[in-house]
């Protein structure tokens, strides 16, 4: 397979040939090594923790806006202020991970993270409900990046892609359970007791985690100066693969967070009509995000990492159309190819930013999740102001024309890679960037 099949850069790097051989010096984790299961383990749950909490109002969306009194687009601000919080402080967040290590900062989000998570029940009115999510997005901002680049130092590369879907797969199981026990649980409680629940759950989430993350062996400090951070995120912005990687996953997440912000009300409404509890359950297409983000790593290897993206963008965009028929058995088989589509799309995307970044990875990752962030709130708004002026079918044509930027991006780095290697088949390190 050559680096144009798999989107990489067309450089010939001996370091990375050598990589692909085993090396008994190397003290990185591995499948089947001492810790990788417990690093497996602990960063699972804390996908699991982060996505539970950062989304969970989304499926009680129908229930604040009646609680409130309140329209559509007046309660997604629940979601969008979580997500635009966790975008705005992932890089501050991420550079705090490089002088004070991955792991510290892990922690002490999640605790801030959890602690806010108890008082979201207690909201006495949407702007302050709507703060204390901003908070909780802001504290989240140290998990993502901070747990990609740790993933990048200490797991060989050749298992970084199914380390990380790994631990996307924990995104979608808390993405799942999250929406799942909310639904169940607001039917009979209401929505305040069903965040204060989540909360709960994301505390035994934490503690596990703190309890079975290794402890770092690759770590190097860094510095907190701001000219070194700049410089540093300057590096990365000028990286045309990076850029591209930081807008598909932007795009990516545009569908996702319009979709579900918004599938909630539709499902309330004609022809359909189901109760909160149904609505929540809708949530368990998420298992289909875990088993597509657990086996990105196999669909690099078969079909190269655009090809990877092109069948996620396809399925998605399937996915989208088919969600369109009056027909719930259909709604349901277009969520699950949203998910499954997204999912795959994502963890492909995000890991080829740790592959891309060889220095200030955190930073890298940062960016990607940032931009990433900065799509699902905008995805949740705007997904919800089209759906007040044109129904589902407005969802959907955000979405698609979402999943349309996706592909031309992905074309546009198929042929910049082509001409590179049409100009210079081989080249040294230092002039791939």
């Amino acid at each position: 397979m050559t680096p144009a099949d798999t989107g990489a850069s067309t450089v010939v790097d001996a370091a990375s040939a050598a990589s692909a051989v085993p090396d008994a010096s190397d003290s990185r984790m591995t499948p089947g090594g001492p810790g990788y299961r417990r690093m497996s383990l602990a960063l699972f749950l804390a996908g699991v923790a982060t996505f539970a909490l950062l989304y969970s109002t989304q499926a009680l969306l129908p229930l604040i806006s009646g609680g409130f009194g309140v329209t559509a687009s007046d309660a997604s601000w629940t979601v969008a202020a979580a997500t635009g919080g966790l975008a705005v402080f992932v890089l501050p967040m991420s550079a705090l991970s490089e002088r004070f290590g991955r792991r510290t900062v892990m922690t002490a989000s999640l605790a801030v993270a959890v602690t806010v998570g108890l008082l979201v029940p207690f909201a006495p009115s949407l702007p302050a409900l709507v703060a204390l999510r901003a908070v909780q997005g802001a504290a989240l901002a140290g998990l993502p990046a901070s747990a990609t680049a740790y993933l990048a130092e200490e797991v060989r590369p050749r298992a970084l892609v199914t380390a990380i879907g790994l631990f996307v797969a924990g995104n979608s199981v808390g993405g799942m359970s999250g929406r799942v026990i909310t639904g169940w649980v607001a039917q009979e409680w209401g929505w305040r007791v069903a965040v204060g629940v989540i909360g709960l759950v994301a505390v035994a989430c934490a503690v596990a985690f703190r309890l079975l993350l290794p402890a770092p062996k690759h770590f190097t400090p860094g510095s907190l100066r701001p000219r070194v951070l700049v410089r540093t995120v300057r590096d990365h912005l000028a990286n045309p693969l990076l850029r591209r990687l930081y807008a598909i996953g932007a795009l990516f997440m545009t569908v996702f967070g319009g979709v579900y912000t918004v599938i909630g009300y539709r499902l309330a409404e004609a022809p359909f009509s189901l109760p909160q509890g149904l609505i929540g359950s809708i949530f368990l297409v998420y298992l289909v995000g875990t088993v597509s983000a657990s086996t990105a790593g196999r669909l690099v290897g078969r079909l190269g990492r655009r090809g990877a993206l092109y069948l996620g963008a396809g399925t998605t965009a399937a996915g989208l159309l088919l969600s369109l028929a009056p027909s719930l058995p259909l709604v349901l088989l277009g969520l699950v190819l949203i998910t499954a589509g997204f999912f795959a799309g994502h963890a492909v995307a995000s890991s080829a930013v740790g592959k891309t970044a060889q220095h200030g990875r955190a930073q890298a990752s940062a960016l990607y999740q940032s931009a990433y962030y900065v799509g699902s709130s905008a995805g949740s708004t705007v997904g919800a102001v089209a759906f007040h002026s044109g129904g589902w079918a407005g969802t959907v044509g955000v979405g698609v024309l979402a999943v349309l930027g996706v592909v031309v991006i992905t074309v546009s780095g198929s042929l910049a890679a082509r001409r590179r290697a049409g100009d210079a088949p081989v080249r040294t390190p230092s002039l791939s960037r």
